[in-house]
């Protein structure tokens, strides 16, 4: 009987995303190296960093217990989670275990998920503070233990069947079955990469309690913007490109009404100030749509100004035709001024989007193509290999 062949490279790569952490990669990697003592597992950081993290990678890696390795990104996109997409696209092991740099993730937990990821039917490890003797006590005060607590619960009740195993869809510190995730289905936008793995496949998932603890050196990377850019990759992974077309209406309806009270309180008469106010958000929301609804197709077809030529004038368009419809359906229809209202908005929404996305950010043909053979290309054979700097 011939044996079956002996398992090349690491089985498990620990992924950390790191931004500005020098202080804390000397410990973490003696920390890793003791808990990974007989798993064959490496060591990936995949670095955004501006403080010469990457260099103390280098410094500390040839003492370290275990292979470790640095890929630095000069352009860093998606955040965190992009950097994780980079490290599972950068580990050739079966199993890829992600946390943070900042040690409030405790490297002894390691092998305990990586054994329970290893269990039949179980495509995804989650190390929860919300289980068992879990705790998120590391939070730097009661306020951010609220917000964590208030937005877990929000993120669950979005996503009610995909994440009814998972107690903890926000935490950074979990493993999974690398043949499980489609990382070309993933697109990061934040820092909450589990939700986005979670939400974009049917994962099998087994939780392990964790207690947060406190960081080891430096300072928390929290903030408002981090919070706002969590809301916007829920509101994409619940409800894709048109619920942020709509976010963005709904704010540009708002700037109208604050544009028309400024202007008529200054002295001008209602119907140019309704006029300044209209073309105004228009402009505004076309350069907010260019941004979070369609940054993925500007390049897939025409240039900047055509979108922005078919965008206006389409929008006038629809402004001129939509107020002689609501006036027959007020005068002439009888219906109420405020449910005509909504009738024409709701139509002039669903018209607008379409218009959008299949006219105006319209890829070219030969882009389309080029796209479906690069698909082709990459199911013909595997992908080449990411560059990164081993050391």
């Amino acid at each position: 009987m011939t044996a079956a062949p002996e398992p090349t490279g690491p089985q498990v790569t620990v992924v950390v995303p790191t931004f500005n952490e020098a202080p804390n990669v000397a410990e973490l990697v003696r920390r890793v190296g003791v808990a990974t003592r007989g798993l064959d597992a490496e060591l990936l950081f995949v670095d955004d960093s501006r403080d010469g993290t990457a260099d103390e990678v280098r410094r500390v890696a040839p003492g370290a217990e275990l292979p470790v390795r640095v890929v630095h990104r000069d352009v860093p996109t998606g955040g965190l989670g992009g950097a994780v997409l980079e490290g599972l696209r950068a580990s050739h092991a079966p199993y890829v275990l992600v946390m943070d740099g900042d040690l409030q993730h405790p490297p002894e937990l390691i092998p305990t998920m990586v054994a329970r990821a290893r269990e039949p039917e179980v495509d995804v490890v989650v190390a929860s503070r919300y289980v068992g003797e879990g705790s998120s006590a590391g939070l730097a005060n009661a306020a951010r233990q609220a917000v964590s607590s208030t937005s877990t619960a929000v993120t669950r009740a979005m996503f009610p069947v995909r994440l009814r195993d998972c107690s903890d869809p926000m935490t950074g510190f979990f493993v999974v079955r690398r043949a499980a995730v489609d990382v070309d289905a993933l697109r990061p936008r934040g820092f909450k990469i589990l939700l986005e793995i979670l939400a974009r496949h049917p994962m099998r998932v087994v939780e392990v309690p964790f207690v947060f603890g406190a960081r080891y050196a430096g300072e928390s990377k929290a903030n408002l913007a981090q919070g706002l850019h969590f809301l916007w990759q829920l509101a994409g992974l619940r409800f894709g490109r048109m619920s942020r077309f709509a976010i963005i209406g709904g704010l540009g309806a708002l700037a109208n009404i604050a544009i028309v009270a400024l202007l008529t309180s200054l002295g001008m008469t209602w119907l140019p100030a309704a006029i300044v106010a209209a073309e105004a958000t228009i402009v505004g929301n076309f350069l907010l749509q260019e941004r979070f609804v369609f940054r993925d197709l500007r390049d897939e077809g025409k240039g900047a100004w055509a979108r922005f030529g078919q965008s206006f004038t389409f929008n006038n368009v629809e402004t001129v035709v939509r107020m002689p419809v609501m006036a027959v359906l007020v005068e002439t229809m009888h219906v109420a001024a405020v449910l005509a209202t909504a009738i024409t908005l709701v139509v002039a929404f669903v018209v607008r989007f379409t218009f959008h996305s299949r006219i105006v950010y319209r890829p070219r043909a030969s882009s389309r193509r080029a796209r479906m053979v690069e698909r082709e290309a990459e199911q013909a054979g595997p992908p080449p290999a990411p560059s990164s700097e081993h050391v």
